[in-house]
């Protein structure tokens, strides 16, 4: 950087303040003799009061280890909380597509589906039942995306209680007690 001012430095040290606090802070990864990929995705639909757009978020599991993570606000404005949920499993699930390529080109193949967790149980039945319907026509390339991935075998979509969605902490704000239960 060229001119720094004492905002810069302001900056810098906070920085250096975080990484500092934080020293003992960080991801623990366990070995697995059966390698398998778990994902939690959530969204909080219509979230930002300002242009009603979604918040979508997803951890995904390499075994018992978080390997991957995501909170990104939707690009278009959904429809319903199904809709919003739907993109937000198609966002996990593409990230995970990407996981199983990179460790099959890793010598390390996955040899069981993809287990995606959603707390909205009519995304969980468009995930199972890829029939298109009147009021989900708009989210096709998702349903399709997300379709194919079942039909070949790759994925399996199921419900979980919203009390167990790990997901839910990239997504919204939560109460203490849950908060530091994820």
């Amino acid at each position: 950087m060229h001119e720094p001012r004492d905002i810069h430095l302001a900056a810098l040290k906070r920085v250096l303040r975080y990484v500092k606090g934080t020293v003992n802070y960080g991801l623990h990864l366990h070995a697995t003799t059966t390698p398998s990929l778990t994902a939690y995705t959530d969204a909080y639909w219509a979230g930002c009061p300002d242009t009603r757009r979604s918040t979508s978020g997803f951890a995904v599991f390499l075994g018992d280890s978080l390997v991957s993570w995501s909170s990104k606000r939707q690009a278009t404005v959904s429809r319903s909380s199904a809709e919003a949920e739907y993109r937000g499993i198609a966002n996990a699930v593409a990230e995970c597509s990407w996981l199983r390529q990179l460790l099959g080109e890793l010598r390390c193949t996955i040899p069981s589906a993809t287990i995606a967790y959603c707390d909205n149980v009519s995304s969980v039945y468009m995930a199972r039942n890829p029939v298109h319907h009147r009021r989900t026509k708009h989210i096709e390339l998702d349903v399709h995306f997300v379709g194919e991935k079942v039909a070949l075998g790759e994925l399996r979509v199921h419900p979980v209680p919203s009390a167990r969605q790990f997901a839910d902490i990239f997504t919204k704000g939560l109460p203490t007690a849950l908060y530091n239960d994820f």
